[in-house]
């Protein structure tokens, strides 16, 4: 009939994938399959090993976002569907036939316009789209079994190299770390969790938590066709919701991107200071601070003792939540001989804890006036970020401070630096190491690589950039440590296990 020829043409040159009868046929009025469906003869024309779906979804000429498709021939993307489109365009020029369209993730082949069914062609959804069940993430920590990618390469999931698109390692760092943090990865990986969270109009922080999320889910994909992924599109997100502070072409410092990192997850979960999110519950913990104010330097003996009395020079008691801790680092010396040239200077770990156990204080000053403070912690989180401060900025330039932290991996007791109450509350504070991120170089040039522990497996690894090798243990801690993640143990009889390490 006249309507269902019209019909047709309508369907031939519309670009809206909001209509299912494209892969459809209609005559005497019933929707029948296209025949050609399900024996679509360009199947094996696809070329997995060109794929790559952690680009911005854009096509490659027009730069829109709207209704884009992939060719899986060459891997370009492209505009809309119907004649004079831009896959349309391409698939004639080239005779490449099979398209997939990233949105809705329907397969289709052009020119002729019908949909591809196939369950053959599930692996590439899966890549584009990896999903997980419960059941899946709660085995993840319990083998090590590796995979091959489709370019014949073996991985562990989450142990995935991430691309250093120019200068972007001091992100691709903490997202290494955090995504082998397994609350936070196992909430990321199900988009249930986060999916029904309502956000005033105009608010582009949440796509932080879909970037992060679609991240999480590549890193820890079992099915990937190659054993790296691209951070792209989370840090595309990261310019954006960054209003530009952090960049992909320039060195960013890791501790600055992962303060706001956090607390911009935090808030885009609709996290409060009264409401947790996965964030505080993952990390955060409190702490009481003593704060007294100092007199001015310049003062006369007589004044200073005089103002001491006064109530305003009296210690003060605030509490705090913190997401994590900032370890200082003793003065590195300035000169030295030539026997010490290659003598690097080493703390213990528990030294610079000491600035929490209730009784050293530390003078700070501020633009006008001085401080002396000390710490002493009340509530300790289920996963503890140690940063230790390296870097010294003053109005000329920044120094760095070489200084090796000697820690043990495991078994680290914090009981010590409790308030007393929360000693006799606190069950658990022993802690191991899941994650290191390390500074090389110089202060404003140098580059970022972390080693994280498989828990699957109880194996370290060394990631930097696209590299992944495996590392002793006992490398680890001859490193410029930056930023520290600490898991507290779970039962205290665990502390058997670890012994050997």
């Amino acid at each position: 009939t006249m309507v269902s020829v019209k019909r047709e043409r309508e369907i031939d040159l519309d670009d809206d994938d909001n209509d299912d009868g494209v892969a459809r046929k209609i005559g005497r009025g019933r929707v029948v399959e296209d025949r050609r469906s399900r024996h679509c003869p360009y199947l094996d024309t696809i070329n997995r090993s060109v794929l790559d779906f952690d680009f911005e979804k854009l096509c490659s000429i027009s730069l829109s976002h709207i209704n884009v498709y992939a060719c899986l021939i060459c891997g370009k993307y492209f505009q809309g569907r119907g004649l004079k489109s831009h896959a349309y365009t391409h698939s004639v020029q080239f005779t490449h036939h099979v398209f997939l369209n990233l949105h809705t993730l329907k397969f289709y082949c052009l020119p002729d316009n019908y949909e591809i069914i196939d369950s053959s062609l599930e692996d590439i959804t899966y890549v584009l789209k990896p999903t997980f069940t419960k059941q899946h993430i709660a085995g993840l920590d319990k083998q090590g079994k590796l995979y091959r990618a489709y370019d014949g390469t073996t991985y562990l999931p989450g142990i995935v190299g991430l691309n250093n698109i120019k200068a972007n390692d001091y992100a691709n760092v903490v997202l290494q770390a955090f995504s082998n943090v397994p609350p936070l990865r196992n909430y990321f990986l199900e988009e249930e969790n986060y999916r029904g969270i309502r956000r005033p109009p105009g608010d582009i922080m949440f796509l932080l938590v879909q970037r992060f999320g679609e991240l999480m889910r590549k890193l820890w994909n079992p099915r990937n066709f190659k054993a790296h992924v691209s951070p792209h599109e989370m840090l595309q997100a990261v310019v954006l919701c960054s209003k530009k502070n952090f960049q992909i072409t320039k060195q960013g410092d890791a501790v600055d991107f992962m303060t706001w990192f956090l607390n911009a997850l935090h808030g885009a979960l609709g996290g409060t200071k009264k409401k947790p999110s996965i964030i505080t519950k993952a990390f955060q913990g409190s702490m009481r601070i003593f704060s007294k104010k100092l007199p001015h330097p310049d003062l006369l003996p007589e004044e200073k003792e005089a103002l001491l009395v006064t109530e305003e020079y009296q210690e003060q008691m605030s509490e705090s939540t913190f997401l994590f801790l900032t370890l200082d680092l003793p003065t590195a010396p300035l000169y030295k001989d030539e026997k010490e040239q290659l003598i690097i200077p080493q703390v213990p770990l528990f030294n610079i804890l000491g600035k929490f156990n209730g009784s050293t204080e530390k003078e700070y000053k501020t633009y006008k006036e001085n401080f002396l403070k000390r710490f002493q912690l009340t509530k300790l989180p289920p996963y503890l970020i140690f940063c230790i401060k390296r870097f010294t900025k003053n109005n000329f330039f920044v120094e760095k401070n070489p200084t090796i932290v000697n820690f043990p991996i495991t078994n680290v007791d914090l009981r010590e630096y409790l308030t007393e109450e929360a000693q006799a509350t606190e069950k658990n504070t022993t802690y191991d190491l899941v994650a290191n991120v390390v500074h090389d170089g110089k202060p404003t040039e140098g580059a970022y690589r972390i080693h994280v522990l498989h828990h699957g497996t109880g194996k370290w690894y060394e990631m930097q950039d696209l590299q992944v090798t495996d590392i002793l243990p006992q490398m680890i801690t001859l490193s410029e440590a930056y930023i520290q993640i600490w898991k507290r143990q779970e039962n205290q009889d665990d502390t058997n296990n670890h012994a050997g390490v």
